[in-house]
């Protein structure tokens, strides 16, 4: 089974491995510190030892070193200090004279590297070789012999030897090394119960904000979060409370998405259900024109056949605009459609949508004006998609304008944008139901106008060119509305 740790109780192990470790280390350089300012003082209180029995005792004759004749006088030098050995040693190094019990020796031969270096002055410690040790290395004191001004061999004293070792093995090692760790103990303690207050104090924000992210639910709203104090907002550097800010940016932006999402499943609903019912009319009227038709064949008159038939005719032509509607709609949406920018006079497509218009504004006695400057850049748009857009409007003007009412269309330049408005002397559309006005339908006098579909393609398409429309209160005028499109650049005019 895994063992699961927190945050808090991992940094506690991690900080007190390292703790004891740091310790340990520490511990080790002091002792052996203490050890090598031992060893520094006791080679340098001893420094002249070698010299002073070089000089005072017979250890030469004129044949070289007597051998021999040392063992008397080393004997007697290590009775008085037990913890100094003596060596007699020959210009090479190898040991001539000594007064070690037979055994003892572990090496014939001492390196006289450490010797010079100590004759030469340089800076104490300085560690020879132990001549009954296979490798041991001890602080020493050493001088040359001489036989009428020809080096014969050297003296070799070390001053810390086998009795010093045994003595300091017996206790006071066992002593240092119980208080040492006894120290660390202690240290290490108290540190680790600082430094578990400390991460608990460091790390409370961050269980904090554990706790607030583990109560969001992914499938429910967004939680309210308390709000944020002053000093956590201004503490940008501080990562627990950078976090726990971008945490309360992204749950705000979640709230917003979310609200978003509702509003707009809210509005699909609306919208199948009213599409539902628009589609639903039609549809009843189509089959009960065709049912009856079916039915009295045999005593339709053809005037009377004729008119059933052009209502039926009529009923089809409108599912069959508003299923067109929906499936531009859907494409508009789910972006099947992107639009191709090209420079186009906008002038001569409003001309060109009044055409399109003109007869049935005449039978509803409507009037179409255009207002223009002298001279109109061209647009930067999706030709098709602007001629939509202006048509979409002009039916919408045209169901609700009453007869000898007028629409006008008037394009103005602001800067680097043309500016069109499209107005009509209808009724308009109340205050009540603008809000909203272009994402769910609405109703004007009882009727609905395009089913809803018409301002909500027309919205769509100018988002997809980065711009929006607006319902704007124009003087003497019904409803009108206005958007704006960017004017062709010299580059895109080629």
């Amino acid at each position: 089974m895994k063992l699961q740790l927190t945050l808090t109780q991992r940094l506690a192990i991690v900080f007190a491995v390292l703790l004891l470790l740091c310790s340990g280390t520490s511990a080790w350089l002091q002792v052996r510190s203490n050890r090598m300012h031992e060893l520094e003082v006791v080679q340098a209180l001893s420094r002249d030892v070698a010299e002073s029995i070089a000089r005072d005792a017979q250890l030469t004759d004129a044949n070289g070193l007597m051998p021999g004749a040392v063992r008397n006088l080393f004997n007697q030098l290590m009775m008085v200090n037990p913890s100094v050995e003596v060596y007699l040693l020959e210009p090479d190094g190898r040991i001539a004279g000594h007064a070690a019990p037979e055994g003892r020796l572990r090496r014939d031969r001492v390196d006289l590297e450490p010797v010079r270096r100590f004759l030469d002055g340089q800076m104490l410690p300085i560690l020879g070789d132990d001549p009954r040790s296979r490798d041991g290395r001890k602080v020493f004191s050493a001088a040359p012999l001489s036989v009428e001004g020809r080096q014969v061999g050297f003296i070799y004293v070390v001053l810390l030897g086998e009795a010093h070792d045994l003595l300091a093995a017996q206790g006071s090692a066992n002593a240092v090394l119980k208080t040492a760790l006894l120290s660390i103990g202690m240290v290490a303690l108290l540190c680790l119960a600082a430094g578990l207050v400390a991460f608990a104090l460091i790390t409370r924000p961050l269980r904090r904000l554990t706790e607030t992210v583990r109560g969001f639910d992914i499938d429910g709203p967004p939680p309210v979060l308390p709000a944020q104090s002053p000093e956590a907002n201004e503490n940008g550097r501080d990562e627990i409370a950078v976090l726990d800010a971008t945490y309360r940016q992204m749950v705000k932006r979640i709230g917003e998405q979310w609200k978003a999402l509702t509003r707009q499943d809210q509005e699909r609903r609306e919208l199948i259900a009213n599409v539902s019912h628009d589609l639903r009319t039609p549809l009843s009227s189509l089959h009960g024109y065709l049912e009856t038709l079916l039915l009295k064949d045999a005593t339709l008159e053809p005037a009377e056949r004729r008119r059933y038939l052009g209502i039926a005719l009529e009923q089809s032509r409108n599912v069959g605009a508003l299923s067109r509607s929906l499936f531009e709609l859907a494409r508009l949406e789910y972006g099947f459609v992107q639009p191709e920018p090209e420079a186009f006079s906008l002038v001569d497509l409003v001309q060109d949508v009044f055409q399109k218009f003109e007869l049935r504004a005449e039978a509803r006695g409507v009037a179409l004006e255009a207002s223009f400057p002298p001279q109109v850049p061209s647009a930067n748009a999706d030709l098709g998609m602007m001629e939509r857009v202006l048509s979409n409007l002009l039916d919408n003007a045209l169901r609700y304008t009453p007869e000898g009412g007028k629409i006008r269309v008037g394009i103005a330049g602001k800067g680097d944008m043309l500016e069109v408005t499209v107005s009509d002397s209808g009724p308009g559309i109340p205050e009540e139901l603008r809000e909203g006005l272009f994402r769910k339908p609405f109703t004007v006098g009882g009727a609905r106008r395009d089913g809803g579909l018409g301002l909500r393609i027309v919205h769509r398409m100018l988002e997809l060119h980065g711009s929006t429309i607006a319902l704007v209160d124009v003087a003497e005028s019904g409803a009108s509305f206005r958007f704006s499109l960017p004017r062709a650049t010299e580059h895109s005019t080629r």
